[in-house]
């Protein structure tokens, strides 16, 4: 048996998904894919874990695609990942809870798809971003086409998108690629835990609904999320949580959420 590709762990509330091909510069093959969908749904399925962290081992975020194993898969019409979670987000059901993103060294290809596809990302400075795609012959079929352009405005996700150039940490950062860029790899994994750990500390219904709602809103216009907004907040209001959250505030003291 080979090395697992992806690891897993829970710290409290915080599920921690880490990509483990140091050695091939986290090149995502098909079993690393895989890996990567079954952690995924894992940390959905988890009820006590509360928000996600995506890291990976190493120097490197990802130099993208093992083109040698996935690119005959893709032109075979395989399923790359399975029944699971799409961690692109963009086949099969949605992860339902919040996930936070660090990246660092090479962060190409799917690394920035699955960027597009974080709620949070940070970035260690030494990153470098490329969607290389078109210099390869291929287009990219992760999400970037789909999402660049809503994420980092047209003529941005265009200069990259068709250029296939590469960028820095604080280019990502003017663009809206990232939210943050902190100083090497360590401290980018800390503080992509650290806003983690401060979204598990917050009621998880409640987290949840207001991810919904805001996807809602990207995905169908205000007008959806508008509709949507009211039935989901009434039924937070009657929830254990909601009645926690009133008391903590009274009581000047910190919640005790349990996700009911």
């Amino acid at each position: 048996m080979s090395q697992p590709r992806v690891t897993t762990a829970r710290d409290g509330h915080v599920f921690l998904i880490g990509l483990n091909r140091a050695d091939k510069y986290n090149a995502f093959d098909r079993q690393m894919l895989r890996e990567l969908a079954e952690a995924y749904t894992a940390y959905d399925e988890d009820s006590e874990a509360w928000c996600a962290v995506l890291f990976a081992h190493g120097d490197h975020f990802t130099a993208g695609l093992d083109l040698a194993d996935v690119g005959p898969a893709v032109a075979g019409g395989e399923d790359l990942f399975g029944a699971g979670i799409d961690p692109l987000g963009l086949i099969g059901p949605a992860r339902s809870k919040p996930l936070v993103q660090a990246v660092q060294g090479h962060c190409l290809t799917i690394g920035m798809e699955l960027a597009m596809a974080a709620d949070i990302v940070v970035a260690a400075a030494d990153t470098r971003f490329g969607q290389i795609e078109v210099a390869r012959g291929i287009m990219p079929f992760g999400g970037a086409t789909i999402r660049f352009a809503d994420q980092c405005g047209w003529g941005n996700a265009m200069r990259y998108l068709l250029t296939g150039d590469r960028f820095d940490a604080p280019e990502a950062l003017r663009i809206g690629l990232v939210q943050e860029v902190a100083p090497d790899r360590d401290t980018a994994v800390a503080r992509a835990t650290a806003i983690a750990t401060t979204i598990a500390r917050q009621a998880p219904l409640a987290v949840q609904a207001s991810l919904r709602n805001a996807r809602v809103a990207r995905a169908n216009g205000p007008a959806a999320a508008v509709e949507a907004m009211m039935s989901e907040a009434r039924q937070l209001m009657v929830s254990e949580d909601a009645m926690e959250g009133m008391q903590s505030f009274l009581e000047r003291r910190d919640a005790d959420f349990k996700g009911r």
